[in-house]
């Protein structure tokens, strides 16, 4: 297979979002067969509600400065599916990207065809496998993995992640994972097994009680942050410089690169995971920890665009990163502000409106290209709730929202595009087709 063939074989297991299936037996068939690429070097799993994605960003960069050879797995993907497999900070390229995954098809397939497995794995166990093979291909010193969802089950677990990072715990994916914090921190915390380092993040009392059950069960003793380790403002910026002191270490006026007040704690994390890792044989400096949290980035997340007007990404796709993104409008941002807002319909997307929506003065509500996407009806009802009539434009697809939200902006004010990561990949894919027609235009 080629690329195009490559990406439209794993497009045609289904949607990931409407694909899930829990389970371990899939993925840990397909990597036996394939030789177990996860032995092959060490592993850490992180899992969470929010901050799995820039956590793992800003442990990425803190081990490549340390000269690590670093194997990153994130998701989902922005505008390329190349984006969730990052060898040293690069993507995997097409040509690699293709032959592993028609390595892992044909595996796939015989193992079916055999009865080894009742049906070929999903698109994320596929993705799970090519990452791990593609991590041994480069003979990685760490493999960074970020949990798709919950943990138990998800099949980043199949690898047998010697370190483990709990971020934040909030109610998301529900009809998956339960319905109440208890529930949900239950899946998550799963990833917990005897023998590994756990570092969990400052938690609400109920998740942190299961999460501290679950270490007990495991004769693992917790590393928290909060506890561990402290943080101090020393200056008040979008760039927030900081200073982080830890029972080993004090990193003074660090100027983070991802803005954000709730990167305080994925930071902290990454830095408590970093201090694992140096007690388990790695080396990574001091000055290589200030430095991978000063160049850390994380696209679509408080990602700026200037321009007139500006654009500010954010994949707040549930309610806490909506409040997170709302303190950061309120501290931040004195210019009027265009909201293109869509989500997924099983989000809760009142108390998402409730914290946004009275930030703009404008706000397009669109659907996304995703068959989980929340409908027209569902958003304009969510306006009426919310919002008073004659602020809110209903767009039909994320392209008209776009225009509309262009033309009608202010030139110095903001559009802010959010509710969901797919949504910002059709943006800023459109965007970037738009800069290469004006290129072709004026060449």
């Amino acid at each position: 297979m080629n690329f195009d063939q490559a990406l439209a074989y794993l497009l045609r297991l289904g949607h990931e979002t409407l694909t899930i299936k829990f389970g371990l037996e899939n993925t840990k068939g397909l990597l036996e067969a394939l030789n177990r690429p996860d032995l092959a070097y060490p592993k850490v799993q992180i899992a969470g509600t929010n901050g799995k994605g820039s956590t793992a960003v800003m442990l990425d960069a803190m081990c490549r400065a340390a000269g690590i050879n670093t194997g990153l797995y994130t998701s989902p993907h922005l505008v390329k599916i190349t984006e969730r497999v990052r060898i040293g900070g690069r993507e995997v390229s097409d040509e690699e990207f293709a032959r592993l995954t028609t390595q892992i098809s044909e595996t796939a397939r015989r193992l079916q065809t055999a009865g080894v497995l009742d049906e070929l794995p999903t698109f994320f166990e596929h993705m799970t496998a090519i990452a791990l093979c593609a991590f041994r291909d480069h003979k990685v010193g760490l493999g960074i993995l970020e949990t798709g969802l919950g943990g138990r089950l998800d099949s980043t677990t199949a690898a047998g992640a010697e370190i483990v990072a709990v971020t934040s715990i909030g109610l998301d994916h529900q009809e998956y994972l339960g319905e109440t914090i208890e529930e949900i921190a239950a899946e998550k915390a799963a990833v917990i097994r005897p023998g590994v380092a756990a570092v969990i993040a400052p938690q609400s009392p109920s998740a942190l009680a299961v999460i501290l059950r679950r270490c007990t069960e495991c004769s693992v003793q917790p590393i928290l942050v909060g506890e561990q380790i402290q943080v101090s403002d020393s200056e008040r910026s979008d760039r927030r410089c900081v200073t982080f002191k830890s029972g080993l270490d004090t990193y003074e006026n660090v100027c983070l690169n991802l803005p954000g007040r709730h990167q305080l704690i994925n930071a902290s994390v990454a830095i408590a995971t970093v201090e694992v890792l140096n007690s388990r044989g790695f080396d990574i400096s001091h000055d290589a920890i200030i430095k991978g949290l000063e160049t850390a980035e994380h696209p679509g997340r408080l990602e700026w665009q200037n321009g007139t007007p500006s654009f500010l990404f954010d994949g707040a796709h549930n309610s806490d990163g909506a409040v997170a993104l709302r303190s950061y409008l309120n501290e931040f941002v004195d210019k009027p502000i265009s909201l293109v807002f869509g989500a997924m319909r099983d989000k809760d997307l009142s108390s998402m409106a409730s914290a946004l929506f009275p930030v703009a003065t404008h706000i397009y509500l669109t659907e996304i290209d995703n068959p989980r996407s929340a409908s027209r009806e569902m958003l304009a009802e969510v306006a009426r709730q919310e919002i008073a009539a004659g602020h809110a434009t209903i767009c039909v697809n994320s392209i008209a929202a776009l225009r509309a939200a262009s033309e009608h902006a202010s030139p110095d004010g903001l559009i802010c595009v959010t509710g969901s990561l797919y949504l910002i990949g059709e943006v800023q894919a459109m965007l970037k087709h738009q800069e290469h027609e004006a290129l072709l235009e004026n060449g």
